[in-house]
């Protein structure tokens, strides 16, 4: 493709071949699996466009006891943790039992006591 009205296209960066096996089983290879950050029993995600260009990304399914970390305001509260802790900021306890005492007077105060 050349001139004007040509679409422009990204090269890709790294490249690798892949044959399929019987049972529709395929090995990646070492440097698409790196890429991927993806390792045995990972997932992956495999997404097809309407111009025919299908993407792969690593897939990580979270337990639902953990989901409420990767809400809005868990990832807000991790990244003003990251900048307090930057910034020399924050609470620090000596001790796991100290934590925990500062975080139920924090959830009294802001639950009524019912934490």
């Amino acid at each position: 493709m050349s001139g004007l009205g040509a679409k422009h296209e990204r090269q890709p960066g790294i490249r690798a071949r892949a044959k399929v096996r019987p049972k529709a089983q395929l090995t990646l290879p070492e440097e698409i699996r790196r890429a991927l950050h993806v390792g045995e029993g990972d997932e992956l995600e495999f997404a097809v466009h309407a111009d025919g260009t299908i993407t792969v990304r690593g897939y990580v399914s979270v337990p639902s006891d953990q989901a409420w970390f990767f809400t809005r305001d868990g990832l807000a509260g991790m990244q003003q943790a990251d900048d307090e802790a930057a910034a020399g900021t924050g609470e620090v306890h000596g001790s796991a039992e100290a934590m925990f005492t500062h975080l139920q007077t924090l959830g009294a105060a802001d639950s009524d006591g019912d934490f």
